[in-house]
């Protein structure tokens, strides 16, 4: 009887607890909407993040990972990262849920590296597969939205939330910006892959922890990390390249850095290509990065019991 019972319980108080995390985020978009944009990004953004990041243990987290490497950081930067990741999490959320003004401070990004992006425009033209390869910093979504304004539609894969109670309101937002969009898993790869195999453009987030991924190399230590994108380029013939939306230090504007397309090859080496790329620009702008995800983390690994 115990045994049934306490999983039930354990996920009665998840979602409890998943529901009051739904509320509040519609509670801080409610008080958004209230503010003008740039009030709204830069001054709210800054206050909620740095009002959740030391209760939320995304502190913790920050510094754990830095420790893990970047042992020898200098304990100033230490806490000016840990205070700045939550701040930028918190900006990039409510960006997201801003619909057409985030299109449109998007689309009048800067460019840096305009003859790769022009390479993407001639591809998309020509009916060429392409595929848009980022991460989790600055602003994500900022190459979506930038090539959406050129009239390049960009589908977008993403990681349903544990969240049910938020990820209907996070996967229609995520549409709104440049359609379609695809949940992991098998059925929404499908349509990923033909939706790509049509000439369509998608765009990929690699820095997140797969269990069935390759033992690659990020910040030094091993991150495993799917070979996917790599692999359905060769596979496809796909541009592919890396892309970023990296944010200025008026907190609100954007430069869109669009890096060299990869020449086709072994897929290994050229996800471990991708995985340079994102250090160096982590490296550029340390507080850019989600540094609370476990991205270091062995899912292979038993944890050893309390």
């Amino acid at each position: 009887m115990g045994a049934s019972v306490m999983p039930s319980r354990a996920r009665n108080m998840r979602d409890r607890r998943d529901w009051l995390v739904a509320q509040a985020i519609r509670a801080l978009l409610w008080l958004a909407q209230r503010l003008r944009y740039p009030v709204r990004v830069r001054w709210l953004g800054w206050l909620v993040g740095r009002a959740i990041g030391p209760v939320s243990g995304f502190h913790a987290r920050i510094r754990a990972n830095l420790a893990l490497v970047c042992p020898g950081m200098d304990r100033v930067e230490v806490r000016r990262i840990t205070r700045e990741v939550p701040v930028n999490a918190v900006r990039t959320l409510l960006e997201l849920h801003s619909g057409a003004e985030f299109r449109a401070v998007a689309a009048a990004a800067r460019v840096r590296g305009a003859e790769h992006l022009a390479a993407v425009e001639a591809a998309h033209a020509a009916g060429r597969p392409v595929i848009l390869v980022s991460g989790h910093f600055g602003n994500y979504d900022v190459p979506r939205a930038a090539l959406a304004a050129r009239g390049i539609a960009v589908g977008g894969l993403y990681r349903p939330l544990k969240n049910r109670f938020y990820n209907a309101i996070y996967a229609e937002t995520i549409a709104t910006i440049s359609g379609p969009v695809f949940p992991r898993g098998r059925r929404g790869l499908a349509e990923m892959v033909k939706f790509l195999r049509g000439g369509g453009v998608v765009g990929l987030l690699i820095d997140q922890r797969m269990a069935h991924g390759a033992p690659l190399q990020f910040f030094g230590r091993t991150a495993w990390t799917a070979l996917s994108a790599a692999e359905m380029a060769v596979k496809y013939d796909a541009l592919i390249l890396p892309m970023y939306g990296r944010r200025l230090p008026d907190g609100v504007s954007f430069e869109l850095v669009a890096e060299a397309p990869l020449a086709h090859g072994d897929p290994v080496a050229m996800t471990q290509a991708l995985n340079d790329s994102l250090e160096r620009m982590v490296r550029a702008d340390m507080g850019q990065w989600l540094w609370f995800h476990r991205r270091w983390k062995d899912p292979h690994r038993r944890e050893a019991p309390v």
